[in-house]
């Protein structure tokens, strides 16, 4: 399966597109909310494994709905070595069926979910992680990564 394009800006205001991603693998990872214990666990774990994923040239980026502000905040809170994307407007987000039911202290409500791409250079999606572990995560993505690439 193809992935979709998409076109965000980062928090330093710059737009990313899937295209710019051409010829590297791409961890496009979506999530419900900045600077809260889950979505902190999950981008820090893939910092820490940043420049393990880079030797396989994979580059990683984060989605959710939070403003470009609230990107560059979270960005230098936890000193987090690539772009987070916003999507506002939610598109990118639903076109890459990462918006649905979530329960929170047992209330149901609409709202971004924990999902990842593993896309290829070719921008080929060879991997869909659901309902991901946020610490754990990181882990899992770099022992498919290895996979996929020797």
């Amino acid at each position: 399966m193809k992935a979709k394009d998409f076109k965000l800006q980062d928090e330093n205001g710059e737009y990313h597109s899937l295209s710019d991603y051409q010829g590297k693998w791409l961890v496009l990872y979506f999530y419900p909310k900045d600077d809260t214990p889950g979505c902190t666990s999950e981008a820090c774990g893939l910092r820490d494994k940043f420049h393990e994923l880079q030797n396989f040239g994979v580059e990683v980026v984060g989605v959710s709905k939070d403003s470009v502000q609230s990107h560059k905040k979270f960005v230098e809170k936890y000193h987090l070595n690539f772009h987070l994307l916003s999507d506002e407007a939610k598109s990118t987000i639903v076109a890459y069926d990462a918006w649905g039911k979530r329960k929170f202290l047992g209330k149901e409500y609409e709202g971004t979910l924990r999902k990842t791409y593993l896309i290829d250079r070719t921008g080929e999606v060879r991997k869909i992680y659901d309902n991901v572990a946020p610490s754990t995560h990181a882990g899992q993505i770099l022992e498919d990564i290895k996979k996929f690439t020797t």
